[in-house]
């Protein structure tokens, strides 16, 4: 290997790639290449370690307790920690012929001395694995991410007090040049809808107060807060405009238009899209536009969790918008259509098989709804939400019931050790009012909670679903890979399966209501179920292997493979992140195990 290569490999290895090319070049004058052979012991409690060893060729394991925990190959390092501590509970031992370039003791401590090298090695997992994803996307980092409230223009805030007469609100306004009437006391807005609607169309006379025509609700943002986060804000409540606060006290208006200005030149939105869509072929058009955006997203490093959230806000709009094309308007408020799966909890990325259920008002006929939602699984099929395979659709009589039938549903679910039973509960779950009366969710909801007081016996079964697949990761730190899907691994049934079902259960054990596993999890560590530190491993796992899945769904060719991965199209770090989620993983099953007492589970 030439100096040049040499340097390459130390350059490509975190953090080195942080030194300055003066520090760089000192430190290639004091790396040795070293040989040893096979089961030569490197480390140990008694063998006080000598260097910070880099692979070229071979392997070395590490055991704890004569357990292995880690095997480390081509390209790997260790073991910064038994030289920063002089100690380790580790051994590290070479099992295949090892040739490596040592980092003398001396000359790594004195890398230390660099507060970036020193930042790194001396972080806990999290805090690493963090910076690691940071240090991968470090190229795609860009403004779009960053960019906050303060940064864009805001408009001039017409605010006035209730008892101004609609004129005088008016002039002020026209003065001011705002778009909106800001009724601060009322937390209330006049829009140029509601000057249509009650005072053009209605009856109301310019005398009258302005608080008798503000109807809308003032929707509000920090002035600190990041313009992706104010456009997820604006998606989910519909609005194209938010107040915009500072230390509690209205400094401006953001316009929707001045935002989706701002993100021209980033991704192709589609909220507006749908809002002016008028028949199915509209909304069919979009979805390319969807998958554009998805794309985007994701090239320029927006967090998963981010992306899925706007996807999820644009889907409802989707769902809301068929929703009022299949069903009569005095049919709408009899019923709640509702999402489940990863829909339910905000995950989904690309579009997956549908999990829809109408939970109709137990005075009204269920037949009725029939027809309507024929038709609404028929379009929803058209526009691209793949048809479910276990028929988890409001086409099936199942899944569109009224609220007396659901409760007695809960019943049988909530006493039911049968399998196939507990899996349909499980979706059940998840689930999210997207249209129509949304209450009829709320009252299941907590129907199904009161249901399972100190059924930890059905919560156990349920939860045996977690240890039902293998972590497609072999006790020595390999990946296992499937031979029948062209050497490739399930990353949904081998990761994030696991992670999203125990967390499912452990939140219908602790009544807890959101859906999206993020913020369970954030809930379970509220409750102490979970501390923090576990807490954060669990969503730094979670994160890294949604990512990894979403651009493995990207670059499929069709449904059946957007699950499985090719690990060796992953670089280094890449494969790091993913190793270390597939072990958090597997701590989390032994979680599981333990909490729900799964061995005495049959």
């Amino acid at each position: 290997m030439s100096i040049l290569d040499q340097r390459r490999l130390i350059e490509s290895i975190h953090p080195f790639e942080l030194l300055s090319s003066f520090e760089l070049d000192n430190l290639m004058s004091k790396i040795d290449i070293a040989y040893y052979p096979k089961e030569t012991l490197l480390i140990s409690r008694d063998l006080e370690s000598i260097a910070f060893y880099i692979i070229i060729k071979g392997q070395v394991a590490e055991y704890i307790d004569n357990e292995l925990y880690n095997i480390y190959n081509k390209g790997d390092s260790f073991d910064a920690d038994s030289l920063i501590y002089n100690k380790t509970n580790s051994r590290f031992v070479v099992t295949e012929d090892l040739i490596c370039y040592e980092i003398k003791k001396e000359d790594f401590l004195d890398l230390m001395q660099n507060k970036k090298i020193q930042g790194y090695f001396l972080q806990d997992f999290i805090s690493r694995h963090k910076q690691l994803k940071e240090y991968h996307s470090s190229s795609e980092f860009t403004p779009f991410l960053v960019s906050k409230v303060s940064d864009i223009y805001l408009h001039t805030a017409c605010i006035v007090t209730p008892d101004i007469s609609i004129h005088d609100a008016l002039q002020k306004q026209k003065k001011l040049q705002s778009s909106i009437i800001i009724v601060e006391e009322l937390s209330r807005v006049v829009t140029d809808a509601d000057l249509k609607e009650q005072v053009l169309l209605g009856d109301v006379t310019v005398d009258a107060p302005i608080r008798s025509i503000a109807s809308s609700k003032m929707v509000c943002v920090d002035i600190n807060d990041f313009l992706f986060n104010v456009l997820l804000v604006m998606t989910h409540e519909e609005v194209r405009r938010v107040i915009v606060k500072e230390n509690n006290t209205i400094v401006g208006v953001l316009e929707q238009l001045d935002l989706l200005s701002f993100f021209a030149n980033h991704s192709h939105l589609v909220a507006v899209q749908i809002d002016r869509a008028n028949s199915i072929e509209d909304l069919t058009d979009i979805q390319k536009d969807l998958r554009n955006l998805i794309l985007a997203l994701t090239t320029k490093g927006v967090k998963v969790r981010y992306i899925t959230k706007l996807v999820s806000a644009l889907n409802e709009k989707i769902y809301k918008k068929v929703f009022e094309m299949c069903v009569e308007e005095e049919l709408r408020e009899k019923c709640a259509l509702i999402v489940m799966g990863s829909e339910g909890r905000e995950e989904q990325g690309l579009k997956s098989d549908q999990d829809n259920a109408l939970i109709i008002d137990s005075n009204v006929e269920a037949e009725l709804f029939e027809e309507p939602m024929l038709k609404l699984n028929s379009y929803l099929l058209r526009i691209g939400f793949p048809p479910c395979k276990g028929d988890v659709m409001v086409s099936n009589p199942f899944w569109r019931k009224d609220l007396n039938a659901y409760k007695e549903q809960i019943d049988t679910w909530s006493s039911s050790l049968d399998e196939a039973t507990l899996q349909n509960m499980s979706i059940f779950v998840d689930a999210k009012c997207v249209a129509g009366n949304c209450d009829l969710l709320d009252q299941l909801t907590e129907f199904l909670g009161h249901r399972f007081e100190a059924r930890d016996d059905v919560l156990a079964h349920m939860a045996k679903a977690v240890i039902h697949f293998e972590t497609p990761l072999s006790v020595f730190s390999n990946f296992v890979v499937q031979k029948n899907h062209a050497n490739k691994l399930d990353i949904k049934k081998g990761g994030l399966f696991a992670l999203v079902h125990g967390i499912r259960c452990l939140s219908l054990q602790y009544h807890i209501r959101d859906t999206n596993t993020v913020e369970r999890i954030k809930q379970l560590n509220n409750k102490g179920v979970i501390d923090k530190n576990f807490a954060s491993e669990l969503i730094e796992s979670f994160d890294t292997l949604s990512s990894i899945r979403l651009k493995t769904m990207l670059n499929a060719k069709n449904l059946e493979e957007d699950n499985f991965l090719d690990p060796n199209s992953l670089d280094k770090v890449q494969k790091d992140l993913l190793k270390d989620s597939l072990k958090i993983v597997n701590k989390f099953k032994k979680f599981i195990s333990f909490h729900f007492h799964l061995e005495m589970v049959s």
